[in-house]
């Protein structure tokens, strides 16, 4: 069945690109509405942003949705992982900017905060977009494909030049709440040698050693060091869970990527929502349920963050 958070909950901090001070809230929903972000410091229906894989507007570092009226989100993806891994389906999320605050740069404080309130089921059937063919899109060296899967996979390959980072792989099947367990206090990251650029082209302004992991060469500059030692590609894993789940339903497939970014896997869901022969809508009965993203999450299982 369909879900919504039990009652709202909030959180305060700041955007990690613009810098700017906000307020986020998630509030329960009816059926059928899905995850739908609210500017409340915006007037009438144009306020309103249906977090979907069409309205996403492309741009650097971040996943930014934008609806017909121009009024648009930025960095929602971190949110929207915590939203599809403890398995919500229907909610309202308030903000009153224009950017999600990044807290500590990870899912964590969202997870915690979804799973304080509880997740309530609806009197509503769910569905799922179950992937029937193998859809790939490519940018350069970089790629992410989905493939047919029973449940949902993510897998992801990263290179980076300096050693903190360096190569990493890992597969995750997400159900059984391993996104909880394994992923969601995995931190945003990024180079010393890109943050003046970055903030030379009005990003990262909102950054800092505590809500990013910074890295040079071999040094891991934030205070405390790695949560994991793989802890990069586990972010990339937590980011292409967020940006899946714009596609507006569970999705039973295995996703990969390679060096790939929000761009492109948003790219990706356009490629398989131009594709109808690649994918098909099925109604989740119990045995689709239990291999759900949010299946089988638990408070306790929480990772401890500093």
């Amino acid at each position: 069945m369909q879900t919504t958070i039990t009652s709202q909950v909030e959180f305060h901090g700041v955007g990690l690109h613009s810098g700017v001070a906000a307020c986020l809230r998630i509030l329960p929903a009816l059926p059928g509405r899905g995850i739908v972000f609210r500017r409340t410091d915006m007037d009438g229906a144009g306020a309103e942003i249906p977090a979907r894989w069409d309205l996403v507007k492309q741009s650097p570092l971040c996943t930014r949705i934008e609806n017909a009226q121009g009024v648009a989100v930025s960095t929602v993806e971190h949110v929207m992982a915590a939203l599809v891994g403890c398995g919500i389906h229907n909610a309202t999320i308030e903000i009153d900017g224009p950017e999600v605050p990044i807290l500590d740069g990870s899912s964590a404080a969202f997870v915690r905060g979804i799973l304080s309130k509880g997740v309530r089921k609806m009197a509503a059937p769910l569905k799922a977009l179950r992937v029937r063919d193998t859809v790939e899109v490519q940018k350069g060296e970089a790629w992410a494909r989905l493939v047919p899967h029973d449940t949902l996979l993510i897998e992801f390959n990263i290179e980076f030049e300096d050693a903190a980072i360096g190569t990493q792989k890992k597969l995750l099947n997400m159900s059984n709440g391993s996104f909880v367990r394994e992923l969601s206090n995995s931190r945003t990251f990024c180079r010393k040698a890109d943050v003046e650029q970055m903030r030379a082209n009005g990003l990262a302004l909102g950054g800092t050693y505590e809500n990013a992991v910074v890295v040079d060469g071999a040094q891991v500059l934030s205070p405390g060091g790695l949560r994991y030692r793989d802890e990069a590609v586990r972010h990339k894993m937590l980011d292409a869970l967020g940006d899946l789940g714009l596609a507006g339903m569970p999705i039973l497939g295995h996703y990969q990527g390679f060096r790939a970014g929000h761009a492109l896997t948003n790219d990706l869901l356009r490629a398989l929502f131009a594709t109808p022969e690649a994918y098909e809508i099925v109604d989740c009965d119990e045995d689709i349920a239990a291999r759900l993203p949010g299946a089988g999450v638990h408070w306790g299982e929480i990772p401890e963050v500093a």
